[in-house]
């Protein structure tokens, strides 16, 4: 299995985005597991100055022989840590005031359908379905309402 974690660093374009961590993990038997990723925060020298402050997406995805199967997505909000900055930012975005509220409670989890038995395709099996039957749903499993704000998560 491998692990990604992902800063999107534009809701408009993917080459803004930032690879903080991947870890492949395994082998792994049928089961539930735990553990920590640990990861560097994203490099703001990277992300473009209009894109600094506001909402963005913190993007967990788990691939089994180069096949996605789940995205974890997380709304995160930078602000400014000093309410006189919120109400009047500088020109030029103070990066070392910048503070990240991550939503971790409200995660948007989106599960694609994948060939879990690659060896069964020797034998004329079909592949799985294509990415647009994937189910998104929230932490409780349920499919959760359009988000009225912030980018979306299909990244």
């Amino acid at each position: 299995l491998e692990w990604k974690l992902i800063y999107v660093g534009s809701a408009e374009d993917e080459t803004y985005d930032q690879l903080l961590e991947s870890v492949l993990v395994g082998p792994v038997n049928i089961g539930n597991y735990r553990f920590v990723l640990q990861a560097d925060p994203p490099d703001p020298s990277k992300i473009r100055d209009e894109d600094i402050i506001g909402v963005t997406v913190l993007l967990l995805t788990c691939s089994f022989l180069g096949q996605e199967f789940i995205r974890v997505g997380y709304y995160v909000n930078n602000d400014y840590d000093d309410e006189q900055l919120r109400e009047e930012p500088p020109p030029k975005v103070s990066v070392d005031r910048v503070q990240r509220n991550i939503l971790a409670d409200k995660p948007r989890v989106t599960k694609f359908p994948i060939n879990f038995h690659p060896e069964n395709n020797e034998h004329g099996e079909e592949p799985p379905p294509l990415a647009e039957n994937a189910i998104e749903t929230n932490a409780n499993g349920e499919e959760p309402l359009p988000s009225p704000e912030g980018p979306a998560i299909e990244h």
